[in-house]
């Protein structure tokens, strides 16, 4: 059962004093800086955040998981995390209080990353090959699904077990066909091998009947209670961040890359263009908004996790996502 701590009684403290003047609202990520984080440096940059009456600090993170015990221990009142973890760490600590407020990737970068001269192009074609995932990733977990979802007769297909730093430079060299990761990342990755961008196939799990939705801004829910107007500032300066990283990728990378003028430029302008392009501006995006999701889709994403997951209690969504700090049909980004 989840114990909250003396540390986040503290920072909830800390958090409402500083209301009176700007409210502090430290943000963690799930990742280090890359190009998809941008946008949360140009809401920084352009004053969105300080309009808003807030002061945010970006903080890295080390994976998926990594924001959400930050922010329901109270140690951080906003952060970024997959939905998918949320739901299983709220299934196994149910008081925590922690919730999806702002959905930003419409599809999770989940994906299985081939090569087209070795034979794969769509799901069927890992039917008689090797496919490498490295046991701990984040998109094999999603395998089940993906293989209930597309038909394919898993019994056919080998997994071949491969490490993170080797998964890539396996399908550079051929000695497996293809290989689960997020879509941007390993993609970027096999080209800077030498593979031939042409030769790469990358088959988004989300376009192939996987329901799951990707990274939320969530937020601690006692925070929000007493702060519930500091809370939709934030996500309507988030937004405004989107918005203008959307309409210029490149401007928004100088905003990243101000915070550490040694990084490649071009590769995170290249991840944060693959990001938006698969994970964030996709067609429902356009004509329903950024930040809410699909009840239906959800329901049967929460389904779907069953396959990979054994939930202690029946799931309800509404301990998962609540819409009330967004604007009715989320925010425009046309």
């Amino acid at each position: 059962m989840f114990q909250r701590t003396t540390f986040a009684a503290f920072g909830l403290a800390a958090f409402a004093a500083a209301a009176h003047a700007q409210t502090s609202m430290p943000f963690a990520l799930d990742w280090k800086f890359e190009g998809p984080s941008a946008p949360y440096f140009v809401a920084i940059d352009k004053g969105y955040f300080e309009d808003a009456g807030l002061s945010v600090e970006v903080t890295a993170g080390q994976g998926s998981l990594d924001a959400i015990p930050k922010v329901a221990t109270g140690a951080f009142p906003v952060g970024f995390a997959d939905i998918n973890s949320l739901i299983k760490f709220l299934d196994q600590n149910p008081d925590a209080p922690v919730i999806g407020a702002m959905m930003v990737y419409d599809k999770p970068p989940f994906a299985i990353v081939g090569r087209r001269s070795l034979g794969v192009e769509a799901p069927a074609d890992l039917e008689g090959r090797v496919l490498g995932a490295p046991p701990p990733d984040g998109a094999f977990a999603q395998w089940p699904i993906f293989v209930s979802e597309t038909g394919i007769d898993a019994d056919k297909v080998t997994i071949e077990p491969v490490g993170f730093p080797t998964r890539e430079p396996s399908l550079a060299e051929g000695t497996v066909a293809a290989v689960t990761g997020f879509s941007f990342t390993s993609f970027l990755n096999t080209a800077r091998l030498g593979v031939p961008e042409d030769d790469i196939s990358v088959i988004l799990m989300a376009d192939h009947g996987v329901d799951l939705y990707g990274n939320v801004v969530i937020v601690n829910t006692d925070f929000a209670a007493e702060n519930a107007e500091a809370v939709s500032g934030f996500l309507e300066a988030v937004a405004k961040g989107w918005v203008d990283t959307i309409a210029d990728p490149q401007a928004a990378i100088e905003s990243l890359v101000s915070r550490n003028p040694a990084m490649d430029a071009d590769l995170e302008l290249r991840r944060l263009e693959l990001a938006l392009r698969d994970n964030v501006v996709t067609d429902w995006v356009r004509e329903n908004g950024m930040g809410i999701i699909d009840d239906a889709r959800f329901a049967n994403a929460i389904e779907q996790i069953r396959l990979t997951y054994d939930y202690n209690t029946e799931p309800d969504a509404s301990l998962y996502f609540t819409d009330a700090y967004l604007p009715e049909g989320g925010f425009a980004i046309d």
